[in-house]
Formats: C-alpha cells, sequence, structure tokens
C-alpha cells in the first residue's frame, strides 16, 4: 500500500548529494600521486571499492549498483577494467576517458550532460581535465559488479606508498599500521598474458560507446513520456521497446538495466504511475518533486532516489526552470508503466 511509505521511510530512500559520504582512499591507487585527491562513493549496493570502510548509502539489491566520483582538477583514476559494464554521466567538470593499458589506445572527452558506457574486460581510466572540481554519476551492471584488473603498473605505485591489494579483493593500509591478514596473500600483479586478453578498442568503437548531451533527445517519445504533459522520455542506454513504445538508446546492447533520460517542461508533470522494475531516479538539471500518496519529497540536482516497486507516484516541475532527469531501471526489457486508474464523475 502506497500508505504504507510514511515520508520518513521514503526518506531513507532518498541520498542527497550534499549528504554523500566519500571515501579517499577506496582503491590501491588512492595513494598515488596524481591519484590522492579522489572521493569514491557508493550510494546503492556495494559496488567495487577495495577498502572495506567504504559507506554503502542503500545496501538494498537493484540488479545495478549506483556510484559516483568526484575529483578535483588534474586529478587521475589509473587505469583498470571491470567485469560488468560501467557507465557515466558527467555530472560536472571536463573530463578524458583514456582506453589500453596506459591510455594509449585513445580518449574521448566529456562534458555535462555527456554519458558514456565502457564495455566489459577494456583498459580504462580518467582524468578530470576541467578547471574546477568534477563529479560523474556511475552505474555498475549486477548486484555483485566483481573485482576491479588494474594495470601492472598500478601495483609498483601503490606498494611505494603503503598500500597493498590482497587476492580476496581487499584493500591493506599499511600507513594505518594495518598489515596483511596471515593466510591471505596480496594479489599477484596483471600479467602480461592477462593484459593481452584485454579487449582493444578503435577511437570509433569508443565513440559509439559516447552519447553527447546535445544529441540525446534526437530519438524521443514513450507511453509515458510522449511530451502531452510536458515531460518527454529520451532513451539512452537499452534496445527499443514496444510495450514502452519507445525506441533504441544509442548503447542498444545488453547491460542488465536501461537508462532513459526525461526533460521537464516548467509547470508540467508525469502521471501517476507504478513500475514493476526497480526505478532509480538522479537529478541532473534544475528540481522536482516526487509525490505518492503518503507525501511529497523535492529533489535537487544531484540527489538520488530508488523509488519502490509497485509504488504508485508522479514526478511534477512546478519551478520556472525546465530540469533534466536520469532513470535507471532494471532488467534489459523493462514492463509498461501502470497508470493510475482515473475516477471520472458522473
Amino acid at each position: 500500500m502506497s500508505a504504507s511509505w510514511t515520508p520518513e521511510k521514503m526518506a531513507e530512500r532518498l541520498v542527497r548529494y550534499n549528504d554523500l559520504r566519500p571515501c579517499l582512499n577506496a582503491f590501491v591507487d588512492t595513494y598515488t600521486p596524481g591519484s590522492d585527491k579522489k572521493e569514491n562513493f557508493t550510494i546503492i549496493g556495494p559496488g567495487v571499492a577495495e577498502n572495506p570502510d567504504q559507506h554503502v548509502h542503500i545496501s538494498e539489491a537493484h540488479g545495478f549498483n549506483i556510484g559516483g566520483a568526484r575529483q578535483p582538477p588534474a586529478c587521475l583514476n589509473s587505469q583498470h577494467s571491470h567485469e560488468t559494464e560501467e557507465v557515466f554521466i558527467v555530472h560536472a567538470g571536463r573530463w578524458a576517458f583514456r582506453w589500453g593499458e596506459k591510455g594509449e589506445q585513445g580518449e574521448a572527452v566529456l562534458g555535462p550532460g555527456d554519458c558514456i558506457s565502457i564495455p566489459v574486460n577494456v583498459f580504462r581510466g580518467f582524468e578530470n581535465v576541467g578547471d574546477d572540481v568534477g563529479y560523474l554519476f556511475a552505474v555498475l551492471g549486477q548486484d555483485d559488479a566483481g573485482h576491479v584488473t588494474w594495470a601492472p603498473d598500478v601495483f609498483d605505485k601503490a606498494e611505494d606508498y603503503g598500500l597493498v591489494l590482497l587476492e580476496n579483493g581487499q584493500l591493506i593500509d599499511t600507513t594505518k599500521g594495518d598489515s596483511v591478514p596471515e593466510g591471505v596473500n596480496p594479489m599477484t600483479p596483471t600479467t602480461v598474458e592477462q593484459v593481452a586478453a584485454h579487449r582493444s578498442m578503435s577511437v570509433d568503437e569508443m565513440l559509439d560507446c559516447v552519447f553527447p548531451e546535445a544529441a540525446q533527445r534526437a530519438n524521443t517519445g514513450s507511453k509515458l513520456g510522449d511530451g502531452s504533459h510536458g515531460v518527454i522520455e529520451s532513451p539512452i542506454i537499452g534496445g527499443a521497446n514496444s510495450v514502452e513504445a519507445i525506441g533504441a538508446g544509442k548503447m542498444a546492447w545488453t547491460h542488465g538495466f536501461n537508462l532513459r533520460r526525461f526533460d521537464f517542461a516548467t509547470d508540467s508533470e508525469l502521471p501517476s504511475h507504478a513500475r514493476s522494475e526497480q526505478e532509480v531516479v538522479y537529478v541532473y538539471r534544475g528540481s522536482i518533486t516526487f509525490e505518492w500518496e503518503g507525501g511529497e519529497l523535492t529533489l535537487s540536482e544531484g540527489d538520488v532516489l530508488t523509488v519502490p516497486i509497485n509504488l504508485i507516484h508522479s514526478y511534477r516541475n512546478g519551478s520556472d526552470n525546465t530540469a533534466i532527469v536520469y532513470v535507471v531501471r532494471g532488467g534489459d526489457v523493462p514492463a509498461a508503466a501502470t497508470l493510475k486508474p482515473t475516477v471520472s464523475v458522473a
């Protein structure tokens, strides 16, 4: 029942940008000069942080993980690969994404609103090349996103600054007096053979994985967000879906989740509806009001809300400014939204 979701309970499903709790040594490279100022956030799900002290805001399994990264100018995230898809939306700053063991295979520079989906088994790293602090909203596939595979030189640099990655994926910080537990070995650095088994990508191939913000409304409209109420839904990640009457996103291959963009005109509202899969809302620009039978919450830029399955709810932009919201939905083929029945008065 919608009424069981009190404002207090719903607030537990909302992570405000200003309340994000960072980890400053989440990974084995975070003491290496040039990488030592980055902040890692685990918003929904365990993520892939190697430090057991990483704070998880919402632990409920969703079938995907939500996280974030914040870095000052010239701060670098070292070359690594993932076992599941990794998707970023640039919230703030300019970011250079480089791929290959040493970042030698190419570079794509993204700005606010741009989206990139980096395939599995590809070495990648990213640097804030802008003039201000930058922030990335991130999605990782599956409940268990596995472990990070680091480029070989990352291990050498980490050892020089007191961090040891164990074979079980846990990080040991010897600068704080920690020691390697008995019976657990340090992780063997990535071998030449493991590097060679990684995928190489051309610049054109990687650019197929980038969806610039300026082009994201080229294929718009859905059964729910068709513009009739001032709200337009656009596909970003995921295939065409006839039950939702929406086309394919640019990154249409299987991710295990979909990513959609919603543009809210001033004084607009998405009709009351419910969904049968996990739905996570991230506000990129402006603000919206989330409404349900038990109350309402106003979401501002950078805020993240996870909506209970089968809860009747709506979104409203009552401000004088437009709003842009990105939504992550579980599964490759989400079901159609269930609209709240309307009651006619005779």
